[in-house]
């Protein structure tokens, strides 16, 4: 089997479009109906909204869990409503790889920092693969794209099956879609 994988030569926002794009052809080429989204501000879930209105595919957009970074949660409220009332899912769960000094242990830092080898985007895909299943948006086993990226935006996707954090053995990244070149 071939395929291809789009390296972006800067990463962040600016490739958000492009990101939605081969989303959408790669899930139709796997059919793959699920996306899980990582979205900070709101900006990258009503991108992915916009794209699928319409269609048989559904969301779940994972933003930074309450109190990550402050009291103040940086996705709005009023967008929580928007996209579930298009039946897709909002999910604020525990950020797992910023959970080492709960737990005592140094494991989830390190295993972010390994995902980092490959781009911040991979580490978040995982992550929020991983919270997403946590929190019984998408099925153990479930194949389904993943959408990151570095700063703002998208620029990275990849084809996964999801899996909990009790069974991180069982995850697997099947394909790489896109992702910025590591410089």
């Amino acid at each position: 089997m071939e395929d291809r994988i789009v390296y972006f030569a800067k990463p962040g926002k600016g490739n958000t479009a492009e990101v939605i794009k081969l989303v959408r052809e790669r899930a139709q080429a796997r059919g793959i109906k699920r996306f899980v989204v990582a979205s900070t501000r709101g900006g990258t879930a009503r991108d992915f909204s916009e794209a699928v209105a319409g269609t048989e595919y559904r969301l779940v957009i994972v933003p930074w869990q309450y109190g990550f970074k402050g009291e103040e949660q940086p996705f709005p409220q009023d967008l929580v409503t928007e996209v579930r009332e298009k039946n897709h899912q909002v999910h604020f769960g525990t950020m797992l790889f910023h959970t080492g000094d709960f737990y005592g242990s140094g494991a989830p830092q390190a295993m972010a920092n390994i995902l980092r080898t490959m781009g911040q985007g991979i580490k978040v895909c995982v992550e929020i693969l991983l919270m997403a299943c946590d929190g019984g948006c998408i099925r153990i086993g479930e194949k389904v794209i993943a959408v990151a990226g570095t700063g703002s935006g998208a620029d990275t996707a990849l084809v996964a099956t999801a899996a909990p954090t009790t069974r991180l053995g069982s995850l697997r990244i099947h394909e790489i879609i896109c992702k910025p070149i590591m410089s």
